[in-house]
Order: structure tokens, then C-alpha cells, then sequence
């Protein structure tokens, strides 16, 4: 790449609903095209891929990128939603039999993730071999060095504290390891973006029925993020799951919902970084 900047394209939450859904993955196949023709080097992707849980159905996912010739460590960053990892009616019917203890759901949560690290290894770590949340990319071009911090927003499902599996939260093992002085020194001197699918806003109203849909899809605790994202002087955070195209501030650091292409597969944001600006997003409908 001999370009001064990078143009970086970003969505979120596609809910595929497996191979059948031939409309589906026709529009996504339009996007790919269109971002590959309007110059963007890098996708990331925040979550919520499809929306089943089923590897059958992150194998569709991973087939879209590879007809396009996307699918590569240095091409596409990708993170999982709730959405990939939470089968809501077996976790109920799980509970409503069995009534299994807590450690049971964490147990095949933990199982699940560690599935869907190795499925998609070869866009995390660039080999094939398991990874785990967080974990950096440092992409280094021409005059432009991107370092994307991907964190983990998921939580298991709990009957009472995440009736849905749609409530975020990040462990405190995730924020130790992003304090530590190796991230500190592998993102220096880079333009820093904070990938994680959880939205840190959610814009509610006075309605009790939508401020309860809101406790449903909120990130626990998203200000420690914000402070972690704070510390690693993240230029920019990157997110997903409320299905709003929307740019907004917090804490100083600009913050992007890539909004759903479930809703609007015609839609994502483009971010262009280097140049004469540090970075500016816009969103392009092709």
C-alpha cells in the first residue's frame, strides 16, 4: 500500500440466518464488493454474525469472505455477539429441566467461545491455533500503523441477571491483561481503536416498557471500559449490537455504532485514518 492514509470499513450485526437465506448473503456479497471497490484495506466486524449459535452457520459467514478473497488476518477483523454464542431456547430449556448451577452455563459459554476462537482463528491470531479475548492486531502500512484492541462484551446467560443473553459485561481477567505494560508498548506510537460488540450508549425513552428493553441490551460496565479504552489512548471505539447507525462521544473518544445490516445491508461506516486528519468517519450507502 503506497496510500498516506487508511480507509478502515466497519458493520455490525448481520443475523444470518444460515445458508437457505440466499437474499441475505446476496446483499452481503454487494456490500464486500462495494467496500473492496471503494478502497478500504481493512473490515472489522462487531458481532453477532449470525443468528443461531450454529457452526454450521459461522461456516456461512466464513464462505462469504473467502469468495471475495477476504478472508485473511491482515483483510477482516471479526469478534462474536451474543447472538453467536447464546442458544437462548436451549439455555431456558436447559434451566427449566435441569436448573443446572451457574458454573454449568459459564462452563458452556467458556466451551463455546473457545469454538468459535478456533473456527475463525486464522482472523485472530493469523494461525491456526486458539486465542482469547482481548487480543491486538497491529497493522502496519505504509505511514499508517492501526493497532485494534478487541475485547470481549459477552456474558453467559443467566435466568434472572441476563434473562435475554443480550446483557454485557467484561471480566475483570479482561481488564488486568489490558493494563499491563506489553499492550501498553505493542500499541504505542499507533492509531488506537477499542473493537468490542456491547453499545456503550443505548438511548432509551420515559417509557417503562423501552427502559426495560434497555436494562436488557446494556453493557454492565461499560465506564470501566471507557476508563481501560482511556488509558491505551484509544482514538476511536468501534461497536455493534443496538441496531442504530450512530457517532457519538464519550469521555472525549469518538464512538461508532455500526448499526445492523440486518436492518440496512446497504449501509456502513468508513473510517479514514492519516493524512491531514488523525481520523474521520462518515457513513457511505452504496
Amino acid at each position: 500500500m503506497t496510500e498516506k492514509y487508511l480507509k478502515l470499513a466497519h458493520f455490525s450485526d448481520l443475523h444470518l440466518a444460515g445458508r437457505t437465506a440466499r437474499r441475505q448473503l446476496g446483499y452481503l456479497d454487494e456490500l464486500l464488493t462495494a467496500i473492496v471497490n471503494n478502497g478500504c484495506s481493512h473490515i472489522v466486524i462487531t458481532g453477532d454474525l449470525v443468528n443461531s449459535a450454529n457452526p454450521a452457520d459461522w461456516q456461512v459467514v466464513k464462505d462469504a469472505l473467502q469468495k471475495k478473497g477476504l478472508y485473511a488476518w491482515d483483510k477482516v477483523t471479526l469478534i462474536p455477539g451474543n447472538h453467536d454464542l447464546i442458544n437462548l431456547e436451549e439455555e431456558i430449556r436447559l434451566y427449566n429441566s435441569l436448573n443446572p448451577l451457574g458454573n454449568g452455563r459459564k462452563k458452556r459459554f467458556r466451551r463455546k467461545m473457545r469454538e468459535f476462537c478456533r473456527f475463525f482463528s486464522e482472523l485472530m491470531t493469523g494461525e491456526e491455533q486458539d486465542t482469547g479475548f482481548p487480543f491486538i492486531k497491529v497493522l502496519k502500512y505504509s505511514d499508517v500503523t492501526l493497532s485494534l484492541v478487541l475485547v470481549n462484551t459477552v456474558s453467559h446467560w443467566m435466568n434472572i441477571e441476563n434473562p435475554l443473553g443480550a446483557r454485557g459485561y467484561v471480566s475483570p481477567g479482561e481488564f488486568k491483561a489490558l493494563a499491563t505494560s506489553q499492550v501498553q508498548n505493542a500499541i504505542k506510537d499507533s492509531f488506537v481503536i477499542g473493537v468490542f460488540h456491547h453499545a456503550y450508549n443505548i438511548y432509551g425513552t420515559d417509557s417503562l416498557i423501552d427502559q426495560a428493553f434497555d436494562w436488557t441490551m446494556e453493557l454492565r460496565n461499560r465506564r470501566e471500559l471507557l476508563v481501560a479504552m482511556k488509558k491505551l489512548n484509544a482514538d476511536m471505539l468501534l461497536h455493534g449490537h443496538f441496531h442504530r447507525f450512530q457517532a457519538y462521544t464519550a469521555g472525549g473518544i469518538r464512538i461508532i455504532n455500526g448499526g445492523s445490516f440486518n436492518v440496512n445491508p446497504r449501509r456502513y461506516s468508513e473510517i479514514v485514518i492519516g493524512g491531514a486528519e488523525r481520523g474521520t468517519q462518515r457513513f457511505v450507502d452504496i
